[in-house]
C-alpha cells in the first residue's frame, strides 16, 4: 500500500455514476485542520449552475482523441447535435456502472457512446482520470507554484461491493493515466465517507451530535450513489479508529434508478418509438432534459400538499417526435387517458406532474434499500447499531430520507451538510491516515485451486489424476485462505499456505483464485464458488525439480488484495501477483 509519509499532499479523485470531482489537502493543513480541503468549482452552460462536482460525461473527437469532460462535454455534444455535427463523436455518459455490471470484466472490453459506437473501456476510463488528475494539478499549482507529481499521493474511489476486478481495472486506468502505482491507493467509498464524518463540526450533525462516534458506538454507513448504494456498518473503536463489523453489502439501488423511472413513465406516454426517436434525433435537447432532471428531482419532496405539483420541461422535440408516431401530442394523450387524469397535465412547455406521481419514481429503488436495510440489521453481527449516516449525492433526496426516517424510527438519522462531497472529502482524510480504518470482514471465502497428493480416504476418486513424474494428485481442492465473516485486521496477512510444483520443469505456478460464499468449500466445484482470477508465483530455478516450497501469504484487509512469497530453502522472496483481469 503506498504511504503518505513522503507526500506533500494527498489528492483524491471521486469517479462516480453521476457526478465525479477532486480535492486535495496538504499535510501541514491536515494536522492542523483535517478539514481544510480544497475543492474546484465547476460551472455548466451558461454558468447558472454551480457545483464542487462535474458530470460524469466524456467527448472524444472522430478520430478518437480525447476532446473534453464534464460539464464542458455535455455543452459541446450539444452545440454539435444543434449544428448537426455530432455525428462520429463519441459521447459516454454514465458509464461507470458497467464495471459493476460486467461479471467477465478484462482489460479489452469495450462500452458504448451515445450513438451505439464502440470504445475500448480502458481509453474511456484512463482519459476521465488523466483529465481530473491534470486539471487538479493545475488547481494546486496555483496555491503552491513548485509542486510536483511526485510530491503527491493520489487515493481513487470505489464503491465497496464491486468486484476485485473492477478494483483493479480502475487501477490500471489510473496508472494509464500518468499515476505511478506506487503513488496510488484505493478507497472504499462507504468508508472514506464514514471517516469525513468523524471530523464534522458537533452543530452540523444536528440532532445527536458527536454521541454517535463516541468509542463503543455503532452505525450503519448508507453510501447512495448515483449507480450503487453501497452499504457498511462501524464501530469506533477506544483510539477513534473505525472497525467495520459486517461485510460491505448492497446493490444497484443509486439514483439514476429515479431517472429510469422517469424515462419509462415519458415513453409510456408518448410510446417507446417516439421516446427513441426524441432520444436519436435531439441529442441538443437530450442533454439539457436529463441536466434539468437531475436537478429538479432533488426538488421533490415526500410530504407535500396534495395539490402541489412538481414541474418538468418537455422539450418541444419530444412533442414533435411524439406527433410524428403518434398523429397526437403529449397534452391530447394525457388529458384522454384516465389514468393519468390528477396526477400529470401539460401546460405549455412543461409537466406538471403531482406530488404523488413525483414519488412514485422513488418507489423502486427506496423499496430495495429500506428491505435490504431491515434485513441487514436483523442480522447478530449489526446488533447495537443506533444510528444511520447517510451520505452520498442521493441521500440529499428528501424522499429517500423519509423512507428511512419511517421505517427506521428507533435509529438516529444523520445527514451531514453535504452528503455528496462526504466521500471525496473523505477520500483526502483516508489518504492522510488509511489506518484510520482498523479491521474489515471479508465478503467472501477466498482461496485457490490446488492440488494436493491423492488420499483415498478424504477425496473423491473423480477428482484423482497422475501427473508426469507417476505421482497421484486429488485436483480442484479449494484451498482456503480467509473464510467468508472473517474479521481481519488492516495490513496483517492471513494463513501462510505451502505450495510446490508437481512437475519437475515448472517456472512457475499458476493457481486459479476463487471466492464462495460458503464458509469451508472443499472443492472449487461446489455450488457458490466462483473463478475471480489467477496467482502467478515464479519459481525459474528448476534444478531442485519438484522440491522446490514456496509459503504463500496473503493479505485480504486492505481495499485491494496483497500476496508475498517466499522461498522455503533460501527465505529469499519470490516474485507473486494477483490478476483479476
Amino acid at each position: 500500500m503506498a504511504s503518505s509519509d513522503k507526500h506533500l499532499l494527498v489528492a483524491a479523485i471521486d469517479f462516480g455514476t453521476t457526478y465525479s470531482g477532486y480535492a486535495f489537502s496538504f499535510i501541514h493543513d491536515f494536522e492542523r485542520d483535517p478539514l481544510k480541503i480544497s475543492a474546484n468549482s465547476w460551472a455548466a452552460g451558461s454558468g447558472g449552475l454551480m457545483s464542487l462536482k462535474t458530470s460524469t460525461c466524456v467527448l472524444f473527437k472522430p478520430n478518437g482523441d480525447f476532446h473534453s469532460f464534464g460539464f464542458e462535454a455535455e455543452d459541446k455534444y450539444s452545440d454539435l447535435a444543434l449544428d448537426k455535427k455530432q455525428n462520429g463523436w463519441y459521447y459516454f455518459r454514465r458509464f461507470k456502472m458497467k464495471l459493476y455490471e460486467n461479471k467477465n470484466l478484462n482489460r479489452s472490453f469495450k462500452i458504448e457512446d451515445d450513438q451505439g459506437h464502440t470504445m475500448p473501456a480502458m481509453k474511456v476510463f484512463s482519459a476521465c482520470i488523466k483529465y481530473l488528475k491534470d486539471q487538479m494539478m493545475e488547481f494546486c499549482k496555483k496555491q503552491v507554484t513548485d509542486i510536483n507529481i511526485s510530491d503527491i499521493l493520489w487515493v481513487l474511489t470505489v464503491p465497496a461491493i464491486w468486484s476485485d476486478a473492477s478494483k483493479q481495472f480502475m487501477r490500471e486506468a489510473a496508472v494509464e493515466a500518468g499515476i505511478k502505482g506506487d503513488h496510488l491507493m484505493i478507497a472504499l467509498e462507504p468508508e472514506a465517507a464514514s471517516l469525513y464524518c468523524k471530523y464534522i463540526p458537533i452543530e452540523r450533525k444536528g440532532e445527536g451530535g458527536m454521541k454517535t462516534f463516541t468509542s463503543g458506538s455503532k452505525y450503519l454507513v448508507l453510501d447512495g450513489g448515483g449507480g450503487t448504494i453501497d452499504v457498511t456498518v462501524h464501530e469506533v473503536q477506544s483510539d477513534g479508529s473505525l472497525k467495520e463489523i459486517h461485510k460491505a453489502n448492497g446493490g444497484d439501488w443509486g439514483g439514476t434508478k429515479v431517472d429510469n423511472a422517469f424515462q419509462i413513465l415519458l415513453s409510456g406516454i408518448i410510446g417507446n418509438d417516439a421516446f427513441h426517436r426524441f432520444l436519436e434525433n435531439s441529442k441538443a435537447d437530450m442533454v439539457e432534459f436529463f441536466r434539468d432532471f437531475e436537478v429538479k428531482k432533488r426538488t421533490i419532496k415526500p410530504n407535500g400538499p396534495s395539490n402541489e405539483k412538481v414541474t418538468f420541461k418537455v422539450p418541444t422535440a419530444m412533442n414533435v417526435a411524439c406527433k410524428d408516431v403518434t398523429g397526437k401530442d403529449i397534452s391530447t394523450i394525457i388529458t384522454s387517458k384516465s389514468k393519468y387524469r390528477g396526477n400529470l397535465t401539460i401546460v405549455g412547455d412543461k409537466l406538471r406532474v403531482s406530488g404523488n406521481q413525483a414519488k412514485e419514481l422513488f418507489k423502486d429503488p427506496i423499496n430495495h434499500i429500506v428491505t435490504h436495510l431491515k434485513t441487514l440489521l436483523r442480522d447478530p453481527n449489526a446488533r447495537g447499531v443506533e444510528s444511520i449516516l447517510m451520505v452520498g449525492g442521493f441521500s440529499e433526496s428528501l424522499v429517500l430520507q423519509d423512507a428511512i426516517k419511517t421505517n427506521f424510527p428507533n435509529l438516529r438519522m444523520i445527514v451531514p451538510q453535504d452528503p455528496g462531497l462526504a466521500v471525496l472529502k473523505g477520500a483526502v482524510i483516508f489518504g492522510h491516515e488509511p489506518r484510520a480504518i482498523k479491521s474489515r470482514v471479508c465478503k467472501y471465502t477466498y482461496g485457490i485451486c490446488a492440488k494436493r497428493p491423492f488420499d483415498a480416504k478424504k477425496h473423491d476418486p473423480s477428482k484423482r489424476f497422475t501427473a508426469s513424474t507417476g505421482k497421484e494428485y486429488c485436483q480442484d481442492l479449494f484451498d482456503v485462505h480467509v473464510c467468508i465473516g472473517d474479521c481481519v485486521n488492516i495490513g496483517q496477512p492471513q494463513a501462510v499456505n505451502i505450495y510446490h510444483p508437481i512437475e519437475p520443469d515448472q517456472v512457475a505456478l499458476l493457481f486459479p483464485l476463487y471466492v464462495s460464499t460458503q464458509k469451508n468449500p472443499k472443492y472449487v466445484t461446489e455450488p457458490g464458488c466462483s473463478r475471480i482470477g489467477h496467482l502467478i508465483i515464479a519459481i525459474p530455478d528448476t534444478s531442485k525439480g519438484c522440491n522446490r516450497f514456496v509459503a504463500v501469504q496473503m493479505t485480504f484487509s486492505n481495499t485491494e488484495f496483497e500476496v508475498g512469497a517466499t522461498n522455503i530453502a533460501t527465505g529469499e522472496k519470490v516474485s507473486a501477483t494477483f490478476d483479476f483481469l
